[in-house]
């Protein structure tokens, strides 16, 4: 008889004690998108209103930022790899205050807004990575998935009180809007300054001495799927705003994120241990099938609907993002940076995609009068894109598995070779 499956340690066991800086890098995983989004989600309108911008540009220009934004994370992850986490971390922060001091500018001289918008996707594309590897530099296999719940889950808290906090004085004030956010990310620069390094040496020196090239090592089926996901995720982050604030309001639509990011905030963290046990292919088929139910709710369009709709899709997308980075951890000998770059960059891909083409044919719904038959039809792509994926698990070679485990699902000692923390 096979031996039980090791389930590992609980939530709170696999956290704690946590140290001084990981304490602090939690806290900046939520001070740092509550400053970015009590301003960044209301740019659209900012460029619509106070630019005068058409809506097709502003798409365009948010495609961009959103390329930017994610698929920077392979720079960020290699540049890590050469200069080490903390200094990433804090150069990152730099550039990312910079961009939003230009926004304070940009009230001034209204086309700086563009650039200052792309300077913070860059400093927010440096900086992820580097987070995510130091969160989780020398802890074991078994606990990975707790500490990175528990970043995203802090990273959501701030995504979801910030538009709170701002939402009344995004257009009223402004200038105090963007000059308190520029002060709340001085102060974190300085708090990240302060952590140490990670063993003062660069995480990949003794192993990648000749500095591969940036996909070298690429976890190929994890990358697809990362991109497949945000692809389809992103059609309900691009155009929701715009459908809900028709059929409900502004302060509806706000209801209905602060759901979706309270359901990140609870469920990823309890439920991290069973994610990480899943196997992978299993995790994919309920990830997507939780993304083509929640879109295909939404195109009812009543308020119980959007609120229905962006449960499913959120419950889909905790399982897929989060087992994603854990299988590509899995599969790729390269560095944490490295890897968490890789997988940013095909989030950028599939966010920048689902941007132009979801666009292009929210358009169309919207000049035929039938804007449900765009969440239908992104509902049906969540069903019959992934078989494609199929493909390439084919062509991924099958590792052996103790008695009783399945292929992708993580093991006590199924660590493909890695050095807990590189």
């Amino acid at each position: 008889m096979g031996e039980r499956i090791h389930r590992g340690p609980g939530l709170r066991a696999s956290l704690f004690p946590l140290t001084g800086p990981l304490r602090f890098l939690l806290l900046s995983s939520f001070l740092i998108p509550l400053g970015s989004f009590m301003v960044l989600p209301f740019m659209s309108v900012f460029l619509h209103e106070r630019l005068g911008m058409g809506l097709g540009t502003v798409g365009v220009v948010l495609a961009v930022a959103s390329l930017v934004q994610f698929s920077g994370g392979i720079v960020g992850g290699a540049l890590a790899d050469r200069i080490g986490l903390r200094r990433t971390m804090v150069w990152a922060l730099v550039v990312r205050t910079a961009g939003f001091t230009g926004l304070l500018l940009a009230l001034r001289w209204p086309p700086l807004a563009v650039w200052a918008l792309v300077l913070t996707c860059c400093g927010a594309a440096l900086y992820l990575p580097a987070n995510k590897a130091y969160l989780v530099h020398g802890v074991d296999d078994e606990r990975r998935p707790a500490f990175l719940s528990a970043g995203n889950a802090a990273l959501n808290a701030g995504m979801a009180v910030g538009p709170l906090i701002a939402g009344p004085f995004v257009l009223s004030s402004p200038g105090w809007l963007f000059a308190a956010v520029t002060t709340l990310f001085l102060a974190v620069t300085a708090g990240h300054a302060r952590l140490p390094g990670t063993d003062g040496t660069h995480l990949t020196e003794s192993k990648e001495p000749a500095r591969p090239s940036l996909l070298a090592g690429v976890a190929l089926l994890p990358f697809a799927a990362n991109a497949l996901a945000f692809y389809l995720y992103f059609h309900f982050q691009h155009f929701l705003a715009v459908y809900a604030v028709e059929r409900a309001s502004s302060a509806f639509y706000s209801v209905v994120l602060l759901l979706c990011f309270t359901l990140v905030i609870v469920v990823q963290p309890l439920a991290s241990g069973l994610i990480r046990r899943m196997p992978y292919a299993l995790a994919l088929a309920v990830g997507f099938t939780g993304l083509a139910a929640g879109l295909a709710v939404l195109a009812a369009g009543t308020r119980a609907a959007l609120l229905a709709g962006g449960a499913l899709i959120t419950l889909g997308d905790i399982v897929l993002f989060l087992k994603n980075d854990l299988e590509a951890l899995r599969r790729s000998p390269r560095s944490d940076a490295v890897v968490f770059g890789q997988q940013r960059l095909a989030a950028g891909l599939g966010a920048c995609a689902s941007g132009v083409l979801g666009g292009q044919l929210y358009g169309l719904g919207e000049r035929a009068g039938h804007t449900g038959w765009f969440w239908l039809l992104a509902a049906a792509q969540c069903l019959l894109l992934p078989p494609l994926l199929l493909t390439l698990r084919r062509r991924t070679a099958r590792r052996p598995v103790p008695d009783g485990d399945h292929e992708g699902a993580l093991t006590r000692d199924d660590t493909d070779g890695r050095v807990p923390g590189r």
